[in-house]
């Protein structure tokens, strides 16, 4: 082989190298051996990053991107969630289109390490269709139906057993003791909820992010905006709902932790007009559990906080203002 033929043969070696590392991404954590120690994990929602601890205990050292009153619908990473996002061994998410402004990212990071969205193992018939979506879109707020949350822990217990194998019995034993907590949580949140007068079983929140709740705990529910807090509300959406509130004479609407809350401002304004004088009846977690370190900061307190206010606002004959 001549110098010239070998310098040919070297820089088309050099470039076909430059090619696969622009494909390849940036390095993550993919290969990298668990051995003893802490599974690296990043998470998107805070109650994603709750249950994660709960089941994967002492083993795991989890980065949560998203706090309390994040909306993981809007919600674009950082340059550092990025980074947190490639170092991981694991990363869990929600699933189902809840984190769109992510969805490119998270399709990325799958081609390279392990990804899991916690709504994969639930059976598509026991998901509801995403109303005025196609076919094969479906609503992402699970963790509404106690049951189904159950099944998204067995997805994290599964994916950390098979990431870190030599550990799989004390993500089953956790597993096992989370368990026995969502059951008694799922008797005691049906329990609230049929204490409701029937007339006034109505849920009324800013985006629909309840029918889950709605179908596993017998409370019809209603929203001004769709599932996703991305669809703008409307004056029509506004008025549908108010026409709503006066029919059925609902004593209370309720805010949310992680919506702005001028849509319901404007449909109690609504609801007025029509002679129905709803009110607040507080603030419910629906897409972020509250702060660390208080009861609601976990995704079983911010189950039982939203139950408990749900029922007693809408036993109640008058209401007062506020959360």
């Amino acid at each position: 082989m001549t110098a010239g033929t070998l310098r040919v043969v070297l820089a088309a070696l050099a470039a076909l190298l430059a090619l696969a590392g622009c494909t390849a991404g940036p390095p993550t954590a993919a290969a990298a051996p668990i051995g003893e120690r802490a599974v690296r994990v990043t998470t998107t929602t805070n109650f994603i990053t709750d249950t994660v601890r709960r089941i994967g205990g002492d083993r795991v050292e989890v980065t949560g991107l998203m706090g309390p009153g994040v909306d993981p619908h809007l919600y674009r990473a950082s340059a550092q969630d990025v980074r947190a996002l490639r170092e991981a061994d694991i990363v869990f998410y929600g699933g189902l289109g809840l984190e769109g402004k992510m969805a490119d990212l998270l399709a990325d990071l799958a081609q390279h390490q392990t990804t899991t969205a916690v709504t994969d193992g639930i059976p598509r018939e026991a998901l509801l269709p995403a109303p005025g979506g196609a076919p094969g879109q479906y609503d992402p707020h699970i963790w509404f139906d106690v049951t189904l949350w159950e099944q998204v822990s067995a997805t994290i217990a599964a994916t950390l057993s098979e990431r870190d194998p030599q550990h799989a019995a004390t993500y089953r034993q956790n597993l096992d003791a989370y368990r026995s907590e969502l059951r008694a949580l799922d008797t005691e949140v049906r329990t609230r909820i049929a204490a409701i007068p029937p007339a006034h079983r109505l849920l009324v929140t800013s985006h629909d992010a309840f029918a889950y709740f709605g179908r596993r705990y017998g409370i019809e529910v209603a929203a001004i905006q769709g599932i996703s807090t991305a669809a703008e509300a409307t004056t029509a959406d506004v008025e549908r709902v108010a026409d709503l509130l006066a029919s059925r004479a609902v004593p209370a609407v309720f805010v949310e932790t992680s919506v702005p809350r001028q849509t319901i401002d404007a449909l109690l304004a609504a609801a007025a007009r029509r002679g129905q004088q709803a009110r607040v009846g507080g603030e419910l977690f629906t897409d972020a559990a509250g702060a660390p370190d208080t009861p609601e900061g976990s995704y079983i307190g911010m189950l039982r906080a939203n139950a408990g206010r749900i029922a007693d606002s809408l036993s109640a004959t008058t209401v007062t203002q506020g959360g």
